[in-house]
């Protein structure tokens, strides 16, 4: 978890001269609270040099707002409804108008209805499917499709938070194909937007303290295991990890780097045999 800064910090407008991201211009979708795992990517691209805008909705923008100040923002939070072509288009326009571009966009953004996840997989209706694959997965396309003509010529970067779909988990559901679905987009997307030299790339992130996975009684069973199997174990307080990696994609560091899934989760994804007693949160946790 990141260290909380001052009530009132010290104006960020004006970003850092030096660091990875120097002169870049991010979007960061997702936070919410400083234990946002978009809170620490925000604050990672700020201590790297990026200008950063932040994005919310409805009635979490009061908590995005929050933490802008926090991280000493004195730009506006953008109202963005990802799910909404007329916003992210409108999103898009503000970007031009205020930078006239942008280098690199964070999509942070997760959901599935309360039926579509906790061991109701055989029978969640379609409709709530959609909600969470519209929501969750083609956001992601939505966001690309309006951000991407706002990148240079040497390119820019897309960044997504996955939870690893390659195998099934206990009490996901829904978010499982739907977050296999946003991997599969993200190499799409790999394909369509490499001639620009945008990169598009998904981080999957071991289980961390979020809003989502604070009040689920299954996440210290989740942790604990987790600690156990990852090889250099796991700190589901600490999202700088995930965040120092958000920043190794957006910056030039990754220029070759595209269409991947980048693991964040202290090795885990890499053994066998993991824990029966291992069971996810019940949302996203993004």
């Amino acid at each position: 978890m990141t260290a909380e800064r001052p009530a009132n910090p010290t104006s960020r407008s004006t970003a850092a001269p030096g660091g990875l991201l120097a002169g870049r211009r991010i979007l960061v979708t997702g936070v919410l609270t400083p234990k946002s795992i978009a809170y620490a990517i925000a604050d990672a691209c700020l201590d790297h040099g990026a200008e950063v805008i932040l994005t919310s909705f409805g009635r979490a923008m009061s908590l995005t707002e929050r933490s802008a100040r926090r991280l000493g923002l004195d730009g506006p939070v953008l109202e963005m409804d990802a799910s909404r072509p007329d916003q992210v288009a409108a999103v898009a326009s503000a970007l031009r108008e205020r930078w006239g571009g942008l280098d690199g966009a964070v999509h942070a953004i997760g959901y599935a209805p309360e039926d579509a996840l906790g061991g109701k997989f055989m029978t969640t209706p379609w409709e709530s499917v959609a909600v969470a694959m519209q929501v969750s997965a083609f956001s992601l396309k939505t966001m690309a499709a309006e951000l991407a003509p706002l990148m240079p010529d040497r390119g820019g970067s897309l960044v997504t938070l996955t939870f690893d779909a390659t195998v099934a988990w206990p009490l996901y559901d829904w978010m499982g194909p739907t977050k296999a679905a946003l991997e599969s987009i993200v190499r799409y997307l790999a394909r369509d937007l490499g001639a620009r030299r945008i990169r598009v790339n998904s981080l999957a992130a071991g289980p961390l303290e979020t809003i989502a996975a604070r009040a689920v009684s299954s996440f210290e069973g989740l942790k604990d295991a987790w600690g156990h199997v990852a090889p250099l174990k796991w700190d589901s307080a600490d999202a700088t990890p995930v965040a120092d990696a958000a920043v190794f994609l957006l910056s030039d560091l990754s220029r070759a780097v595209t269409g991947e899934m980048l693991h964040v989760d202290g090795g885990f994804h890499s053994q066998g045999g993991a824990p029966a007693q291992i069971q996810l949160p019940e949302g996203p946790g993004e």
